[in-house]
């Protein structure tokens, strides 16, 4: 089958995907914006769908989930066809990668360890692996190959899981919970004297804790920021909807108005 008809023709599945890839990339016969493309400017692309795809999966939409899987998929594809240009990989390299990653990872399916281990075993097991794969890579220090693009929120609890795997961490909850406190205090005191930048410390100091408190928890702290943020959109809208019923917009209320407005919705969603 010759490019033209395998890109028209609907069923081709990835190789189909992979194709109109490589005639986007043309550098004769491709798409201007397409060609211009480095592993750099497409990144921010990647991790933007990462988040509509957890976006669609925290609604439960399924038809969406579907989509936004797919323009997840063309990050992989883009990337994979700017590695084969310069001669780095290509998706067939990264593919076969993550595919070998995988049976290392599960001895207890691939190869002659037992399967009869716990769920909290089988993770052990496999930050073991994970480790022994970090010290073949011969990084330097224990907390080097956490990602720096992650989002600060997540890579705050990364760090604090690799540096509490050698012995750095508090055993008990209630000294995170301590040391919350003592940091909130802290925050409360610098708006006071301190400058921007020591404030912004300040409460730097304060979410990096409360991401440990989570931690602690067994809470995701991701998770539960984004279930916060659903719910204050939610409230809110309600307040919109119950101002509107009277021609109003919510900058023709005040705060006491809209508060009630608001207690009227968590009463409501704990009754529904």
């Amino acid at each position: 089958m010759d490019s033209d008809t395998l890109c028209k023709t609907p069923g081709g599945g990835l190789p189909r995907l992979l194709e109109i890839m490589r005639r986007l990339r043309d550098p004769n016969t491709g798409c201007p914006w397409d060609i211009e493309q480095t592993f750099e400017t497409i990144a921010p692309y990647t991790i933007e769908e990462a988040y509509e795809v957890a976006d669609a999966i925290e609604r439960g939409d399924m038809a969406e989930l579907k989509g936004e899987l797919g323009d997840l998929l063309l990050q992989v594809v883009y990337h994979g066809e700017i590695g084969a240009e310069a001669g780095h990989f290509d998706f067939d390299a990264v593919a076969e990668g993550v595919a070998q990653k995988m049976v290392d990872r599960h001895p207890h399916i691939f190869g002659d360890e037992s399967r009869d281990k716990s769920a909290e075993q089988q993770v052990a097991d496999w930050e073991a692996q994970k480790a022994r794969e970090r010290a073949a890579k011969a990084r330097g220090g224990v907390l080097d190959d956490v990602a720096l693009g992650l989002p600060a929120l997540l890579r705050a609890v990364k760090l604090q899981k690799r540096a509490a795997r050698v012995g750095f961490d508090w055993p008990e909850t209630t000294q995170v919970l301590a040391k919350m406190q003592e940091e909130a205090a802290e925050l409360v005191e610098a708006q006071d004297h301190l400058t921007a930048d020591e404030v912004t410390e300040e409460m730097g100091d304060l979410l990096f804790v409360m991401a440990n408190l989570a931690r602690h928890m067994g809470v995701d702290p991701e998770a539960a920021l984004r279930a916060a943020n659903a719910k204050f959109v939610r409230r809110f809208g309600a307040i919109e909807a119950s101002l509107a019923a009277e021609g109003r917009r919510p900058e023709d209320s005040d705060l006491a108005e809209m508060d009630a407005l608001w207690d009227a919705a968590k009463r409501a969603e704990k009754t529904s």
